[in-house]
């Protein structure tokens, strides 16, 4: 379609383009008092790989300034994640007294993957903290012991057996170990775990960090009588709960990340750092804890010159994979969906040092809750993404997630909820 100006005869889109900059202008200068024509469009054709130099909105603005690139699908640190069932664990029927959750980083030694996890094994499940005993677990990481399993290709694994287990009452520890993860150095190996000292939930998980160390992936584990992570003092955001420690090697130091919470209800987990120059310290903290504001298990590793984190869970950056320049100053590099809780990524270049970190393709996590009431455990399982610059499958870059209703029908109403949506409505309203 064409329209006519006097003797000129102009196509429709140019028509269009001289309208839309004309209400443009008119627009902006009825809401600024702009005097000079500013105004532009935004080009039809894909989103422009560097940020455009007329004037845009300020969620345009944000695809340039905040993230990596301007489209999820060509932002290294943007992936969706799939999951594998693990083959070769046994779990007594799912009847809930055998527990296995928490995985370390997958490592590989002499050809072999290696992976520590919390194993619980107890004649009954779980039965809250008014119904723990000395044999009678109060949690799924209650009276636990960490276990290890190794595998020849990721998908199928051998329980290999205890790998530390816990030490006599009173050292930390003699009521659970739990939250492994593994740190190879100057040729040993240690293992960063929590130590219990008292049930569950006594006082929201009173558990500071302790290490084992060993000359071999296999072991034998040597009980380090010391705590390595101590809380913080009275009043200070980690005096009750250290969790998840997870070391790094990372500018000649060894940067252990772990969690705390603030309050009991509701959860604010964040995480926070300790910085030490030998595995079994001195630790020092970082003045600034928490470093980051969300995220409930920790799951990091070396990316380009910095620390890439999976942050799920709790918090308003939840679900979302983070980037810090300097291991610390942590930033959303993209948001994501089905994370894996609790990550045990599988990182090659955890220890090396490198000061190009090429990112990670796959590793374990846990799924709490199987068994029913009653009978709950956890499993551990295989996730796999694209968060790799040495990897390039667009299917880990599909932003469109879609699960089967019955998936979405497990997050109803609850009983009270439906009791107040299908009463009737007050009487005189419409």
């Amino acid at each position: 379609m064409q329209f006519g100006f006097g003797l000129m005869v102009l196509p429709m889109p140019i028509i269009l383009r001289i309208l839309y900059s004309v209400l443009a202008f008119a627009f902006a200068g009825s809401v600024s008092g702009q005097t000079e024509f500013e105004s532009s469009y935004f080009p039809y054709g894909g989103v422009p790989e560097s940020k455009p130099d007329f004037p845009i909105s300020p969620a345009i603005e944000r695809i340039y300034d905040d993230y990596p690139a301007p489209q999820p699908e060509f932002n290294e640190l943007f992936s969706n994640f799939k999951y594998t069932p693990l083959q070769g664990l046994d779990y007594h029927n799912h009847d809930g007294t055998l527990s296995r959750r928490d995985p370390s980083k997958v490592i590989r030694v002499n050809g072999r993957y290696y992976v520590w996890y919390t194993r619980r094994h107890s004649n009954s499940p779980p039965r809250g903290a008014s119904g723990g005993t000395d044999v009678i677990p109060s949690f799924d990481w209650d009276l636990a012991e960490i276990w290890y399993a190794t595998s020849e290709d990721g998908f199928t694994w051998k329980e290999q057996g205890v790998a530390v287990k816990r030490p006599p009452k009173p050292k930390a520890g003699w009521r659970s170990v739990s939250t492994p993860d593994i740190l190879q150095w100057d040729g040993k190996f240690y293992l960063y775990y929590q130590a219990f000292l008292e049930m569950p939930g006594t006082r929201g998980d009173f558990c500071p960090v302790t290490v084992s160390v060993a000359e071999s992936p296999d072991g034998p584990w040597r009980y380090v009588d010391d705590i390595v992570v101590k809380n913080g003092p009275d009043g200070t955001w980690d005096q009750f709960v250290i969790h998840d420690p997870y070391p790094l090697v990372y500018r000649d130091k060894i940067y252990l990340y772990y969690k705390s919470q603030l309050g009991a209800e509701p959860k604010a987990p964040m995480w926070g750092l300790a910085i030490g120059e030998d595995p079994l310290g001195p630790f020092e903290k970082y003045p600034l804890n928490p470093i980051t504001n969300s995220g409930h298990e920790t799951g990091l590793f070396p990316f380009q010159g910095g620390i890439a984190a999976l942050v799920s869970r709790h918090g308003h950056e939840h679900n979302t994979i983070q980037w810090a320049p300097d291991g610390v100053r942590f930033e959303i590099a993209a948001m994501t969906a089905v994370m894996p809780v609790a990550p045990g990524p599988y990182v090659p270049d955890a220890f090396t040092n490198t000061t190009d970190g090429r990112g990670i393709t796959w590793g374990l996590s846990h799924f709490r809750g199987q068994g029913g009431k009653g009978r709950k455990h956890s499993i551990l399982a295989r996730f796999d993404c694209d968060l790799s610059q040495d990897v390039d499958d667009p299917d880990m870059k599909n932003t469109d997630i879609f699960v089967r209703p019955e998936v979405y029908f497990q997050f109803g109403l609850t009983p009270r909820q439906k009791r107040e949506r299908t009463m009737p409505p007050p009487s005189g309203s419409d």
